[in-house]
């Protein structure tokens, strides 16, 4: 084969280039690595871009000369067969001579076999069920070690005996091997024939050809699309059996092979889903996967390169034109993934359709070789190997099965990563294949390459890997989607040719040629088997100690590859097996282990280490030794304080218990959770009518732990909501609080079952169901999977997604959790609309909430142990680590949870002795479990109460941490440390048991008088010194108390973690400290800023490392310095050094036990820094004391000798609450904690949220750290469904938002942060807000100007009677003066000569009490209240117009025109008329012309009927005003028209869509609510009068038509009525009760009065909580009535409101009205309420200037000016302005009005308010009016006001004014105001100036009101 160049390449030179390339690029930042081949054979000739860089895949060898043609994708010349002589045999199995070369057929045939050679087996593509047999020269065969074969072939036929072949290719030929590739020897002999014990030739081992697994091959074709040998599809065990019987001659396989091999197969459905492989820490070449697609734009252009023709005759396929001359590689050895790979597309093969965890198929199965799992595998190895299925098929396994674990997750990813491109199917880019199965298992290897020794595979990273490779290899058909994509990327070549098959082992080893053995390839020609056999082989032979990985690629010729891997390191392959187990196993594994006794060899194991024997002889003589002396000293430090108490020193005042407050950020939580439930009321879905909602009552559902469970109590109570929402009277109980948390347990169902009635029995009490620590159990009720051994298993489900639950519409759930991406899946109940997440403290640098706290959480712990912080708190212990792995290989066969847990009980053990004196066992413990125990045990010895510091032990599985609890307390009983600190077993479904010494010390701590009294959460612990061993599998909620210090979670179960089981536990050492621990650090640091030692101390010394020190010195130390003083002190700096020398001097001397003489190494200022908490300290006091620099909290405990002497507390509990807890961490879940992406996302937070879900898809986005909680809501919301266990799976409705619940919230936050307080402060807020809503400001004022009363004996009816009588009506006067108390600052009335003084109208306000707040008072709404748009309920759904026969806003506008004399033009009205209304009114019938409004008849008597039409003005008050009558008219028909402003039109159809709109004309927009009303009186006379006619045809009189109407004020909102019993002995005796009642009530009481049509206007009271008796003695009275009028238009004919008028209309109407002689009665014995409403109404009137926009501020002075004068014009109507100017400043017009009560202007035909200071008497101008009698009254002044033709000079004449008495004249214009004057003859007795002319600041298109003022002469 021409071995010219063969030496060349076996030369340094090559494997300097291999191996050169390989670490540049690992190292390089640079995307593409430099192709080998062209380093080596071709010379820079031209550029390729880093785009383009392809494969050169002429697949050259460094030991032989044989060589396959290049792969398809460089168009190589394909193999020529020497075509075989004439004649000759062609048959497969034979050779040319035809001799039969088969060894079934000659394996009992003498064979000769020259000297120096062996026979061999050959395999031929075409008989893969057969070897050939051969015979070669051992010489060319390689030895055990797959070394040492020569180059090249020397071989004999067996069958003819022809000898001599020097070429394989020509014996190729002659034994019809018949070969497509070009024939390599590597490829085709592959074992070795031995004879066997009956002399039979038989198959061997395999030959071991060095790198054979990427050194011989087939070539595959790329568009074969189905595998060689396809199987039937199969799914399960029975199908999954080859369709071939296994031949008869292999007898041997036992019958259960395949039932065996699939069952082992078959793992747990959940390991199917889990992602149990983790990855740690990443290399720096790790790193470089993390660049995001911007990565792509960094230029990485290769050297020039050459091509001068064909190098050498190996490359015979190669030519200057062939595309390889130019083809570029697509490789790099770092994870980045290939710039461009794009598949051909013919090169997807099927994938097995067998079941997910099924056994896949392969051909060898139908041959029947399975592969046998050798004995003793474990033994040997030390660890089960785990198999991950790749591609295609898989083979079975039988043996020793139990020792290997086969999983699919790896074939999982593959599949799922095929399904790639359907994402940007959004995109139209359906030519987009998907990843190649080749480039999938290359860039596998890649990945595995990389990872270190520690290291352990993740599947999130390697599905990440995926989609980037996908992504950029397609990324120029993306960008054509995706403008968002950068311009810079350089442009896409658009072919560039796929890794194919066989060109992949190769590519394969090459890729592992530089990992150290780490990742080994075999390759196999024909299936798994044969890999799989191979590799069974390596392990049992040791040859694979180094390898961790071993990638088994079976590349066959013409069909798809089939892959496994097989992790073989030990570590990898026990924490990927042990993180399959599911929780429950886990526990069981664990369990069994205990119980069978297989941990008494860790045991003894143990006791070999210890110097002298077993530990525990050594602690039984250390106790023997030492009883007496330690336990006295020890209790002597322990009971100090009492001590010390007595002689009055200084006692630890650092303790106090936080009590319930609530804090900023949970009072904004609160709020949100509020403002969330009203948008919910609110939402047009009446999903939840909180109006109709009385009060709140709750249930809180808690996981069920015990501790939890009482946790929650505990803030119940103080809390104080019970009491607050009136649930719970005063004293208040235990068991009554308890009525109000349920435990999630057995007994659970009784307690909802109670809730479920209380909810169905109130239903206007709004129930909150509270799910706190809501990721619990979210397992479905259906699919539980262990309902024997878990009883609470699908409890969440059962209760609160039950049909009761969701249907109810007063209950409303809320989930409450730290970890909520459980609840966010595609499937969720909950709306992203009904999230709520705790809001961050800082946005954009500026903080939101002022918390004296700061909260660690998390991202705090992860950034500290970032460089430049002070001391990391999060710490792995690399010792620990080191010892468990060591341990791990010694006993493969112990669960790693037992073995981590029995050396840290070990390391504790040791600590503890060393602590205790016995210094040698400080070499068989770790650094940082002794600090962790001298901290501990020293804490209490510092505090002269004794408070100490708490340690968390985290030992998750139950059976675990009671050995550890067991063992732990023997060994303090031995040390004689049971009064120093407490052990407790913290077990969720028990409580705490703590000694009754501990339980004491608690009690005088926290000033506890109960005997009986035992802490019940861990919260009560505060100070306590503890170990608190936490057991189970996961933490349920448990806070833990400040005096917490260190968290040690090395004993968590690192190998199968979720997001969400690592934050939670994590969660544990969430922490609040308090906020200026920041100042005190950064003081620390500049302190320490010149300590050398300190700074190069290692991450795992604490602050308080050296705090042993002064626990033996506290006696005979010399005074302190003053924290001042030192701070000031020169020294300080100077002695930094020598202070850290000395620490480590007398630290060594106390670990001698040489307590007594530490203390006289000390110097003062050294003992004062004996911790860094003390430099801090120190230099705070301070900037941190504001009046002196002696501050408390800086104060040190000392002997107290002069004055001034700082007193320093030691106390470690007040240190442990001013910094978060130290917490250590397994060294795998360390590294995944603080690796993060490029955008600086912890690696945690990219796995799988939960371990009940899982990705919807391999192809998803990366997390950012810049995503917010919202978007990460969103993200999971998309990428994960639900598993068929999870409660949420069954919860789809293809395509539609309705799988959400309405009432279900989810409120999210950090753990430990205040949720609980957050959620009861919401609960309070609701409270108040239903309470709130329920509830209206009305005004409650007293009737005024009560004493101008007349007072008379006479009483005209007697109290209790209905309704008036109109004969004595009529003898009632009318009363002048005005009650109503909005009227307090207008005019009084006079109706005779009156004398009143000043003081009498005291109560009037001064002028800047104009603007004074009105008095209100708070009421309940009745049932029968007027509601706004705001009120949502069932019952008046339809008539707010959301009934089903009407569509939504259908109605219909009407005109209706009528002609009015004094307007002088024809008023075109509009109507719209919902359909739902339409019967109210009539139409005509060919055009649906309005025609009138429907009346009823006087006689009509109907209990459900409203007569009156009620007519509502309004304007601004679209949303607030009561126009919601339903509940008011209680059901009753009626009809309701509302009055609006044509500008408001729109905004009002919006708001009440089925509410009849009555629209002023434009010419309206700006008039006032006089031109409402007069509208409303003139619209309903003349629609009366239509009726009139209309109904006299059908034979009715007019006078029956009712010709009332309903004229109400838009604020009234409630009626109440007063029921008189009159049952006394006497006549005057009577009692009366006032009681809310509907409107319904008093109109129909009203309509029902006796000969009613006589009255022209009826109203009623106006309600004030001072009402009196006197004021129902009568009950009608004949005076001014407002608000809520019913008015008969029939009488009222010939009165009209005035048009103009913008206030006290209705009384200028009422006085026109009784002027007329017409009756206005108003019944005493009903009063309306009305609403303050804040918007709207005279308030949308604003007075500004018309010239200038800026909003100046506009007396009312200026409202007036001369004529013709400069002033500035407003912008409001002429009667606004003459209006308001009178009000306040009349007197300039009138001075001598002023108080002058018995001289009062005279007023003609219209009332004016002048102010309050002014009388007016009103006189009518209509011949046949009623007036006062003026004979003896004198006027101070006249006011005409737009006077008629009525008004003429004799009428005048008639009354007497004073002298200088001042006349008022206004008019339209100049012109009639002197006409008036003329016609008036008014010159004859007034006497005008032109001066005294004036106009209203209106300009001229405005049209102003004219004045005239003149002086009676």
């Amino acid at each position: 084969m021409g071995n010219s160049y063969a030496g060349q390449l076996k030369t340094t030179r090559f494997e300097e280039v291999l191996h050169n390339s390989i670490e540049a690029s690992l190292r390089s930042n640079n995307l593409v690595p430099r192709p080998i081949f062209s380093q080596l054979y071709l010379e820079a000739e031209q550029q390729l871009s880093s785009l383009e860089a392809g494969s050169r895949a002429d697949n050259e060898e460094e030991e032989e000369e044989e060589e396959e043609e290049g792969s398809e994708s460089s168009s190589p010349v394909s193999y020529q067969m020497k075509p075989p002589p004439e004649g000759c045999c062609t048959t497969d199995g034979f050779c040319q001579a035809g001799k039969d070369l088969r060894l079934v057929s000659i394996s009992n045939e003498h064979i000769e076999v020259p000297s120096g050679f062996l026979l061999v087996g050959a395999k031929s593509p075409n008989l893969p069920d057969h070897l050939l047999v051969c015979a070669v020269d051992k010489r060319f065969l390689p030895d055990d070690n797959g070394r040492n074969a020569l180059l090249g072939f020397s071989g004999n036929c067996v069958g003819c005996g022809k000898k001599g072949f020097c070429y394989f290719t020509e014996f190729s030929n002659h034994i019809n091997l018949k070969l497509t590739t070009q024939p390599k020897k590597q490829k085709h002999l592959k074992y070795y024939l031995v004879r066997n014990a009956q002399g039979a030739l038989t198959k061997g081992s395999v030959i071991c050809w060095k790198g054979a697994e990427f050194r011989g091959r087939q070539s595959s074709s790329s568009t074969c699309s189905s595998t060689l040998f396809q199987l039937p599809e199969s799914s399960g065990l029975s199908g999954s059996m080859s369709s071939e019987p296994l031949p008869a001659a292999n007898p041997n396989t036992p019958a259960g092979t395949q039932q065996t091999a699939a069952g082992i197969d078959h793992i747990p459905s959940t390991a199917a889903f889990s992602s149990a492989v983790y990855n740690g820490k990443e290399s720096p070449k790790q790193q470089l996967a993390k660049n995001n697609l911007s990565a792509l734009t960094r230029p990485s252009v290769l050297g020039t390169l050459t091509n001068s023709g064909p190098p050498k005759k190996r490359h015979k396929g190669w030519s200057p034109e062939s595309p390889s001359s130019t083809e570029t590689w697509n490789l790099q050895l770092n994870p980045q993934v290939p710039n461009r790979i794009k598949n051909d597309g013919g090169s997807l093969s099927s994938l097995p359709h067998s079941a997910l965890v099924g056994p896949a198929s392969s051909p060898m199965v139908g041959s029947g070789e399975p592969v046998s799992v050798p004995d003793n595998l474990l033994k040997i190895c030390k660890a089960k190997p785990v198999i991950f299925k790749g591609h295609g098929n898989f083979p079975y396994l039988c043996g020793n099965i139990n020792d290997v674990i086969v999983s699919p997750l790896l074939y999982t990813c593959y599949r799922n990563s095929q399904s790639l491109s359907r994402a940007y199917e959004q995109y139209g880019a359906s030519t987009i294949q998907p990843i190649s199965e080749e480039m999938q298992l290359l860039l596998t290897v890649y990945y595995l390459v990389q990872l270190a020794s520690d290291q352990v595979p993740l599947i999130e990273d390697l599905e990440q890997i995926f989609m980037r490779s996908w992504r950029e290899s397609h990324l120029s058909e993306i960008r054509q989607y995706q403008q968002a994509i950068p311009q810079s990327f350089p442009q896409v070549p658009s072919q560039i040719a796929p890794v194919t098959s066989a060109q992949l082992p190769w590519l394969a080893g090459l890729a592992a040629s530089s990992c150290n053995d780490s990742v080994h390839i075999i390759e196999c020609s024909y299936s798994l088997a044969e890999g799989l056999s191979e590799m069974f082989k390596l392990l049992i032979e040791g040859k694979l100690i180094k390898t961790n990985y071993v990638v088994i690629i079976c590349a066959g010729r013409n069909r798809a590859i089939d892959s496994c891997i097989v992790i073989t390191g030990k570590y990898q392959a026990r924490i990927l097996s042990e993180g399959m187990l599911t929780p429950s196993d886990y526990q069981k594994e664990v369990n069994y282990q205990l119980v069978t006794g297989k941990v008494e060899t860790l045991g003894s194991f143990f006791s070999t280490l210890c110097p002298e024997g077993d530990i525990d002889l050594l602690l039984e003589k250390f106790y023997q030794e030492n009883q007496g002396h330690i336990s006295s000293s020890l209790s002597a430090s322990v009971n100090k304080s009492t001590a010390l108490n007595g002689t009055g020193a200084a006692v630890c005042t650092s303790y106090e218990i936080e009590r319930h407050q609530i804090r900023p950020f949970q009072l904004a939580v609160a709020q949100k959770l509020l403002s969330h439930i009203c948008s919910i009321a609110d939402s047009s879905t009446q999903n939840l009518d909180l109006g109709s909602f009385e009060k709140i009552d709750f249930l809180i559902c808690v996981p069920p732990s015990e501790v939890t469970y009482q946790q929650t109590l505990f803030h119940l109570w103080h809390s104080g909501i019970l009491l607050e929402l009136g649930l719970e009277k005063e004293h208040l109980t235990k068991q009554r609080v308890e009525q109000y948390v349920m435990k999630l347990d057995a007994d659970a169902q009784i307690k909802f079952k109670v809730f479920l009635q209380n909810s169905m029995q109130n239903p206007h009490t709004l129930f909150v169901l509270i799910h706190d620590h809501a990721h619990w159990d979210l397992m479905s009720a259906m699919h539980s999977l262990y309902p024997q051994t878990e009883l609470s298993t699908g409890l969440v489900d059962r209760l609160l997604n039950c049909r009761e639950v969701k249907e109810a519409p007063n209950i409303v759930t809320l989930h409450v959790t730290s970890f909520p991406y459980a609840l966010q899946t595609q499937h969720t109940h909950i709306s992203p609309y009904n999230e709520i997440h705790w809001p961050s403290s800082y946005s954009n640098g500026v903080d939101l909430y002022h918390e004296n706290k700061k909260y660690f959480g998390l991202s705090e712990f992860i950034e500290s142990t970032l460089s430049g912080h002070s001391i990391p708190l999060l710490r792995y212990d690399s010792s620990f680590e080191a010892m468990v792995m060591a341990l791990g290989k010694r006993f493969p066969r112990l669960h790693s949870a037992v073995i981590r847990t029995f050396v840290l009980i070990q390391h504790y053990s040791a600590a503890m002795m060393a602590v205790c004196g016995l210094s040698q066992m400080k070499n068989y413990t770790s650094v940082e479990t002794l600090e962790i125990t001298q901290n501990l045990i020293n804490s209490s010895r510092q505090c002269p109460s004794g408070h100490g510091l708490m340690v968390v032990l985290r030992i998750p599985c139950t059976p675990l941490a009671a050995v550890a609890y067991e063992r732990l307390y023997n060994v303090r009983e031995r040390l004689a440390l049971e009064d120093n600190f407490e052990i407790i077993l913290g077990n969720p479904n028990s409580g705490i048991t703590i000694g009754k010494h501990f339980v004491e010390q608690l009690k005088v701590w926290q000033k506890i008088e109960d005997v009986d009294w035992r802490p019940q959460t861990y919260l009560e612990l505060e100070g306590l010194p503890c170990i608190l061993i936490f057991s189970g599998m996961d933490p349920q909620g448990e806070s833990l108390p400040r005096s917490l210090r260190y968290c040690d979670l090395r004993l968590i179960n690192s190998s199968s973690l979720v997001r969400t089981t690592l934050e939670q536990e994590l969660g544990l050492a969430a922490y609040f400290v308090s906020s200026e621990v920041h100042t005190e650090k950064a003081v620390m640091n500049d302190v320490l800023e010149s300590d050398p030692e300190k700074l190069s101390s290692t991450d795992n010394e604490d602050e308080e490392i050296a705090t042993e020190v002064t626990a033996f010195c506290s006696e005979s130390s010399p005074p302190f310095v003053t924290a001042g003083d030192t701070a000031k002190s020169p020294h300080l700096s100077n002695s930094t050094e020598e202070t850290t020398n000395n620490h480590e001097r007398q630290k060594q001397k106390v670990d001698k036990g040489a307590q007594t003489t530490v203390s006289k190494h000390l110097s003062p200022v050294t003992e004062q820094l004996d911790t860094k908490q003390n430099i801090k300290t120190a230099q705070v006091s301070i900037t941190s004391s504001s009046s002196s620099p002696f501050s408390s909290s800086s104060s040190f405990s000392a002997p107290t000798h002069n004055s001034f002497i700082l007193q320093t507390s030691q106390c470690s509990m007040t240190k442990a609450s001013k910094q978060p807890p130290i917490v250590f961490l397994p060294k795998l879940v360390y590294d995944i904690i603080t690796s993060t992406d490029s955008s600086g996302l912890p690696k945690s937070s990219s796995l799988l949220p939960y371990h009940s879900v899982m990705w919807a898809s391999s192809f998803r986005p990366l997390m950012s750290k810049m995503m917010t909680c919202t978007e990460q809501s969103l993200y999971y919301r998309q990428w994960t469904v639900p598993k068929p266990t999870h409660m949420d799976y069954n919860n789809r409705n293809e395509g539609r938002m309705d799988t959400f619940h309405p009432r279900r919230l989810l409120l999210s936050g950090p753990p430990q942060i205040g949720k609980t307080g957050a959620y009861l402060q919401f609960l309070s807020i609701l409270s108040r807000m239903l309470i709130r809503l329920t509830e209206v400001d009305v005004y409650d004022e007293e009737e005024i100007n009560i004493n101008l009363k007349e007072e008379s004996d006479q009483c005209y009816h007697q109290p209790g009677d209905a309704w008036p009588d109109l004969e004595t009506f009529k003898k009632i006067p009318f009363n002048y003066t005005i009650h109503d108390p909005k009227y307090e600052d207008a005019s009084l009335i006079c109706s005779k000569l009156q004398t009143i003084n000043s003081e009498d109208r005291s109560m009037s306000r001064r002028q800047e009490d104009m603007y004074t707040r009105r008095q209100t008072t708070r009421m309940r709404l009745s049932k029968y209240a007027a509601y706004n748009t705001y009120h949502h309920c069932e019952q008046c759904h339809q008539y707010m117009g959301f009934n089903p026969r009407y569509q939504l806003y259908e109605s219909t506008l009407h005109a209706f025109a009528f002609s009015y004399s004094m307007l002088g033009e024809e008023i075109q009205l509009h109507f719209i008329i919902p359909k739902s209304k339409e019967h109210h009114f009539v139409f005509s019938q060919p055009g649906r012309q309005l025609e009138s409004m429907r009346l009823p008849l006087v006689t009509d008597k109907n209990e459900d009927y409203i007569k009156s039409p009620t007519f509502t003005p309004t304007t601004g008050r679209h949303e607030h005003g009561l126009f919601n009558l339903y509940h008011a008219m209680d059901g009753a028909s009626h009809l309701h028209v509302l009055v609006v402003k044509e500008y408001e039109m729109a905004i009002y159809k919006k708001y009440w869509p089925n509410h009849i709109m009555l629209v002023l004309p434009s010419i309206f927009n700006s008039a006032g609510v006089g031109a409402a009303h007069f509208l409303i009186k003139e619209l309903s006379y003349h629609n009366l009068e239509l009726e009139r006619n209309r109904q006299e045809e059908l034979g009715i009189k007019p006078q029956d038509i009712w010709p009332f109407i309903v004229i109400s004020d838009d604020s009234c909102v409630m009626w109440n009525a007063v029921e008189v019993d009159c049952s006394g002995d006497r006549k005057s005796d009577y009692t009366w009760t006032e009681r809310n009642v509907s409107l319904k009530q008093i109109l129909q009481r009203i309509e029902a009065t006796p000969n009613v049509t006589h009255y022209a206007l009826i109203g009623m009271r106006k309600w004030s909580s001072k009402a009196n008796s006197t004021e129902f003695k009568e009950p009608f009275s004949c005076c001014h009535v407002h608000d809520f009028i019913m008015l008969n238009v029939d009488l009222t004919q010939n009165v009209q409101y005035n048009q103009n008028r913008f206030t006290c209309d209705d009384v200028d109407f009422n006085l026109r009205v009784h002027s007329a002689g017409l009756l206005i009665c108003r019944f005493n014995h009903f009063s309306v309420m009305k609403k303050q409403i804040a918007v709207g109404g005279q308030r949308s009137f604003h007075i500004k200037s018309k010239v200038s926009d800026t909003p100046v501020s506009i007396s009312p002075a200026q409202y007036i000016c001369a004529p013709d004068s400069k002033h500035t014009f407003l912008a409001a109507p002429a009667q606004l302005l003459l209006e308001k100017y009178l009000q306040y400043h009349s007197h300039r017009f009138f001075p001598l009005s002023l108080k002058n009560y018995s001289h009062p202007v005279l007023s003609v035909d219209c009332y004016l308010n002048l102010g309050p200071q002014i009388a007016v008497c009103y006189v009518s101008s209509r011949p046949h009016s009623l007036n006062i009698s003026s004979s003896g009254l004198t006027f101070s002044g006249l006011l005409l006001y737009l006077c008629d033709s009525f008004v003429v000079a004799s009428f005048l004449k008639k009354f007497h004014f004073l002298k200088g008495a001042t006349l008022c004249v206004i008019c339209q214009d100049r012109n009639s105001l002197r006409q008036t004057v003329v016609r008036l003859e008014l010159e004859d007795e007034w006497q005008f100036r032109l001066r005294d002319e004036f106009q209203t600041a209106n300009a001229k298109e405005d049209r102003p009101l004219f004045f005239l003022t003149g002086r009676h002469i």
